[in-house]
């Protein structure tokens, strides 16, 4: 098989790490698989095996207004398009909503080629504005298949847009985890004897880290050698600093900004939390527990509750419940019997999230699309006219209004 993605960047986030392990996984089984980016790799969060072609379009720049945000849009689905001509795959995947709209035409008129979108948050939660959404609306039919990582998201694409074909795919558990720059050891940051509760994520509002944090301070009052480390970068660091300050946690709330080893992360903490307002697929969520960590989440609208099995493996919060996270928190945090029952049950994501599941779903759908049913796939097909590079200049009117609203502006 030979295999395109099309993603903005490998920097950090969970499309990106699941772009990087499914590529890395596939080139290892002795594909040829193509990772195109819109951004350089300086930026890059994860690596990917030597084996697989690295293209970089280096157009990622912004638009200061509408009419350039079209131009530019064009000529990044005019150079996706050089490269699929170029490398030929039997089957080329998008990753995330903009690149969804982009891979169609990019791919238009190109025979025996599979593409595929691949929806990676709940689209409820993650709007993308008007013009876009209306875009996503008219134009996913036009993709032999979508993937969704929930039934819930698969649901919305239905009702939503004319996608023809709607799989959901979770993502991978990574396990063990391979570890890259930044390094940050445990030891440097916490004192060995010490418990830790463990978070992960970008520090931005959706993510309600300031939520854990009040419940910490309630349930760690009752738990004194317990701690809370925070891994991961984002605007709001320091505001949630002041946080931690304000509850005089200063010598028991750590922040250690990004780390590259997650893995030795989960390996030395006993608890792992979430407090999200809204998630696609928490990939961090299913790796803590692949690693032997019972968890604690509020029970947002998609993702935590596909990966935790409430009183089996840990427990699930109503959204935007602080007591009741406390009180859930306080028990795992107090109970050493319960918590190690939660951590025995919880290394079952090993199996039910394993990348040897999850990419033979993948490869399942590519078998599955080999008998194109996107709309207007015949008339395509069927073009007199031999696909070329420029073809793509005919399609203007197919993202005619794309605003500057986003990553690909």
């Amino acid at each position: 098989m030979k295999v395109l993605f099309f993603i903005y960047a490998l920097n950090g986030g969970g499309a990106e790490r699941v772009t990087a392990t499914l590529a890395s996984h596939w080139v290892s089984k002795g594909w040829e698989v193509t990772v195109v980016s819109l951004v350089p790799s300086g930026s890059d969060a994860y690596g990917l095996e030597p084996g697989v072609d690295r293209v970089i379009l280096d157009l990622g720049a912004e638009s200061g207004n509408i009419f350039a945000a079209i131009v530019h849009n064009l000529r990044r689905a005019r150079a996706l398009r050089e490269v699929i001509l170029n490398t030929r795959p039997d089957v080329a995947i998008a990753m995330e909503s903009r690149a969804n709209i982009l891979l169609p035409l990019a791919a238009r008129g190109i025979a025996n080629l599979r593409i595929i979108g691949s929806e990676r948050t709940y689209p409820p939660r993650s709007p993308l504005g008007s013009i876009w959404q209306q875009l996503r609306q008219r134009t996913y039919g036009k993709l032999d298949a979508v993937v969704a990582l929930t039934q819930e998201c698969a649901d919305w694409l239905k009702r939503h847009t004319n996608a023809s074909r709607v799989r959901v795919i979770p993502n991978p558990a990574g396990w063990p985890l391979a570890a890259h720059v930044p390094v940050i050891e445990p030891d440097s940051v916490c004192r060995r004897e010490r418990k830790i509760v463990l978070a992960a994520g970008r520090l931005i509002r959706e993510k309600n880290i300031e939520a854990l944090i009040s419940a910490f301070a309630s349930a760690g009052r009752r738990n004194a050698e317990w701690d809370l480390v925070i891994a991961g970068e984002g605007v709001l660091r320091s505001a949630l600093e002041k946080q931690v300050k304000a509850e005089s946690l200063e010598a028991r709330v750590f922040f250690t900004g990004r780390v590259g080893n997650l893995g030795d992360w989960y390996r030395r903490a006993d608890l792992y939390a979430m407090t999200s307002e809204y998630e696609g697929f928490p990939n961090t969520l299913a790796e803590a527990m692949a690693h032997g960590l019972p968890a604690v989440a509020f029970d947002c609208e998609t993702g935590p509750r596909d990966i935790i099995r409430h009183g089996v493996d840990g427990f699930l919060v109503p959204p935007g419940d602080l007591e009741g996270l406390t009180r859930a928190l306080g028990k795992i945090m107090a109970d050493n019997s319960l918590r190690a029952s939660f951590a025995r049950r919880a290394l079952d994501a090993r199996e039910r999230f394993s990348l040897e599941k999850i990419s033979a779903l993948w490869e399942g759908l590519f078998d599955e699309c080999a008998c194109p049913v996107r709309s207007g796939a015949a008339s395509i097909m069927n073009a007199s006219k031999a696909p070329d590079a420029s073809n793509v200049s005919n399609t203007s009117g197919y993202v005619e209004g794309i605003a500057h609203e986003s990553r690909f502006e």
